[in-house]
């Protein structure tokens, strides 16, 4: 399947090769590493190099710390308003996981 950006693409690698971009670069020459995730590899490379964590993540961990939270409560009033916000957080997650399901 031809990608309709493809013209585009070949141009700007083209030019950066005519201008020596890619020479002396790092790991020239090396086989690439193995990629889990070929498709989506340079969007996973760029959040783990800013440190970004998926929504998924950060909500599984905010829902393990807030079921830590209730384990410690003994006030009922604290105890409500915790289990509140614990099951906010299980919704967020449970729309997170069906919009990925969902689009990808």
């Amino acid at each position: 399947m031809h990608h309709p950006l493809s013209s585009l693409i070949d141009q700007i690698v083209a030019n950066a090769e005519r201008r020596g971009d890619f020479k002396d670069l790092p790991g020239a020459g090396k086989p690439l590493p193995h990629l889990d995730d070929p498709q989506n590899a340079v969007l996973n490379r760029m959040m783990k190099e800013a440190d970004a964590k998926s929504p998924v993540i950060v909500l599984r961990r905010q829902i393990l710390e807030a079921h830590e939270r209730l384990k410690g409560l003994t006030d009922e009033a604290a105890r409500k308003v915790e289990m509140a916000r614990l099951a906010d957080l299980q919704m967020k997650l449970a729309i997170e996981m069906e919009a990925f399901r969902k689009y990808g």
